[in-house]
């Protein structure tokens, strides 16, 4: 019997072995996960995005825009002037020799030395603004030329009148005044202190009352300014109504879709602002000239006060948050009707 070829046997080793399977390659879709630093980018740049988005929609229709940040400023404008008109008003008055004085009476006997004394003492009082000392002469002269009963006066062998300080105090409220003259009352260089409260207290209610005029006037016009930007955004959503339905297909949140239109309410509400001071500021330039004028006529160089950057900050930044409220409520009400079926 024949041995197996060396040959032969490496042909049956060849056939006899298998070959190896080889590596199957992974099918189908792979879930990336992604982290929090990737989220906070993609959040930021889309919020970027939309801010930008709105800026060119606004300025893509100038008219249009235009024209609801004008109306949005001038229902802005008319509460701010009011306010700033009362704080002039209230500066007018601290310069205004008919602002409200304290009239103190001293004794006939009071030494020159003590009313000089008591004067300088009254001048240092952080309640007091001002002292003006009147003597008995200056009075009687005084009275003389206002009565009309200079003869009569010649006749008397004494003047009967004191002489007189009168105060103007550093606050104006009402009870501080109270408070300094019965201080002043108190002391033994007095013989009688006359207020007059009846003009402090029409003066306050004077001031309470534009105050009240001015916040009630400043909701109504802020309720309107409200109702501007709800119905603006609201022609917006219309308008984009196909673009909503298209992203909601595709699996966009509420948030997602109502982003651009916050940002448009922003915007709306942010130029109003802007326009709302630009308008008070030119008002207060109009008015400078005759008022300067009338107040150097009375030989006063009181000037109207216009709005500077606080008014400039609390305009923008109030009717921006009004116009993201404005367009929150618009969103919020008309975004959820808009339903891909």
């Amino acid at each position: 019997m024949k041995q197996p070829t060396r040959s032969t046997s490496a042909s049956r080793s060849r056939r006899t072995q298998r070959p190896e399977p080889k590596a199957q390659r992974s099918t189908g879709a792979i879930a990336a996960r992604t982290g929090l630093g990737d989220r906070w980018h993609a959040w930021v740049g889309h919020h970027r995005e939309m801010a930008g988005e709105a800026l060119r929609r606004f300025f893509a229709t100038p008219l249009a825009s235009g024209m609801t940040a004008l109306v949005i400023a001038i229902a802005l404008a008319l509460p701010t002037a009011l306010q700033l008109g009362l704080v002039n008003f209230q500066r007018a008055l601290a310069g205004w020799d008919g602002q409200p004085q304290i009239s103190v009476f001293l004794h006939k006997e009071a030494r020159e030395s003590a009313v000089d004394s008591f004067t300088e003492e009254l001048r240092a009082d952080a309640d007091v603004a001002e002292v003006t000392y009147i003597s008995p002469e200056e009075a009687l002269e005084e009275f003389q030329q206002s009565s009309g009963l200079g003869d009569a006066m010649m006749g008397l062998d004494n003047n009967p009148l004191p002489a007189v300080l009168l105060l103007r105090p550093q606050n104006t409220d009402r009870e501080h005044l109270q408070a300094l003259a019965q201080r002043l009352r108190d002391s033994a260089m007095t013989d009688a202190v006359v207020l007059d409260m009846a003009w402090v207290q029409r003066l306050a209610q004077l001031t309470e009352l534009g105050q009240r005029l001015s916040a009630g006037l400043a909701v109504l016009l802020a309720m309107g300014v409200l109702l501007v930007v709800v119905n603006t955004i609201r022609l917006h959503i219309e308008n984009r109504r196909e673009e909503i339905l298209v992203v909601k297909l595709v699996g966009a949140t509420d948030a997602f879709v109502r982003r651009p239109f916050l940002y448009s309410g922003l915007c709306y509400g942010f130029f109003g602002g802007l326009l709302a001071w630009l308008l008070v500021a030119a008002g207060v330039a109009l008015l400078s000239g005759p008022v300067a004028g009338l107040s150097s006529s009375y030989g006063s160089g009181y000037a109207l006060r216009g709005p500077g950057f606080p008014y400039l900050l609390a305009l923008t930044a109030g009717a921006a948050l009004l116009g993201l409220v404005g367009a929150w409520l618009a969103v919020a009400r008309h975004i959820r009707a808009i339903e891909p079926r």
